[in-house]
């Protein structure tokens, strides 16, 4: 039976909803986008909790600051790309003061598809890394998701969440336990690691079946906390297969991989290769098309895997 295939953007709906009930404190601020990214399921079941801010992405943080010194929990949702325009708002307020603001960052990634380079964001990682008291998640699934927004609930400090707007398969049970960060290892190997995130979680694990048939075993790991990253399971594995891959729709400058290169420069240098947007924009199209044309799909993540075995052996 097919595995049910749900984006992580439902899931952040699903939660919140969920968490409304049980939490009177959950307060939910959008930007005219809560059909989009969910957060409209709140919206239908708490009106007075609900707050929908228009285009004005600035007002919104800053209601948001508000309303957290005020002793809420405010989630706030909007496009990831759109969320930079209150970037200057995030850093100054928010993350400077470390306010209980719950940013999220739908429609992230290549992956957004037929909207285009200009609604897809591929810096948004390395923007809110870049900021001091920021955690930084992305989920693998829905599920994930959904563990993310209850768990930062009880987080007391300003964090960004990026979630997808194509379905992927759920690959966690309702019992799974998320723990900011820990990496969560998805599939046991030897010859060498891929640190995924998100969307190329699936992709990474696809890539580790066709390595099988190629007789290479490799670890496939789930970093959903992207900051802070989980240090410990990033070197223990690294030394155990002294090759190190990192898979992530997102430029490969700043994000999951610039935060495994950084830790494995200042500790333990080992051959690594870094699979992303080399610092350039997509274009509009289907994102399973996309993800082939730009190297992020299950083949390409093979193909280089290969190649770096390749080159460590020789």
């Amino acid at each position: 039976m097919e595995t049910q295939k749900i984006a992580t953007r439902e899931g952040y709906g699903k939660a919140l909803l969920e968490l409304g009930k049980i939490n009177q404190n959950v307060v939910v601020l959008d930007a005219d986008l809560g059909d989009s990214t969910k957060a409209e399921h709140f919206g239908r079941m708490f009106s007075e909790r609900f707050f929908t801010m228009g285009i004005a992405e600035q007002d919104m943080i800053g209601a948001a600051a508000g309303l957290s010194v005020s002793g809420k929990i405010p989630y706030v949702s909007t496009f990831a790309v759109f969320s930079e325009r209150a970037f200057e708002f995030t850093r100054n307020i928010v993350s400077r003061n470390k306010l209980n603001v719950k940013l999220t960052g739908s429609h992230a990634g290549i992956s957004t598809g037929e909207d285009g380079k200009s609604a897809q964001a591929i810096e948004d990682i390395a923007v809110y890394r870049a900021l001091p008291n920021m955690v930084v998640l992305q989920p693998a699934d829905s599920i994930e998701a959904e563990k993310m927004v209850f768990a930062l609930a009880d987080y007391k400090g300003p964090s960004y969440m990026r979630v997808h707007r194509t379905a992927y398969p759920v690959i966690h049970g309702q019992n799974y336990k998320f723990e900011i960060g820990k990496g969560e290892i998805l599939k046991e190997g030897k010859d060498a690691v891929i640190f995924a995130s998100g969307t190329m979680v699936h992709e990474s694990l696809k890539a580790a079946e066709i390595l099988e048939n190629k007789k290479i075993n490799v670890y496939v790991v789930n970093i959903s906390t992207i900051k802070p990253i989980d240090v410990d399971l990033v070197m223990d594995l690294a030394k155990k297969t002294d090759c190190v891959i990192t898979a992530e729709d997102h430029n490969v400058i700043g994000g999951l991989g610039g935060a495994v290169a950084e830790v494995l420069g200042e500790n333990y240098p080992c051959i690594m290769k870094r699979i992303g947007l080399n610092d350039r924009y997509a274009e509009s199209g289907k994102p399973a098309e996309l993800y082939r044309k730009y190297g992020l799909d299950a083949a390409s993540i093979a193909e280089e895997v290969m190649k770096l075995v390749s080159k460590r052996k020789g």
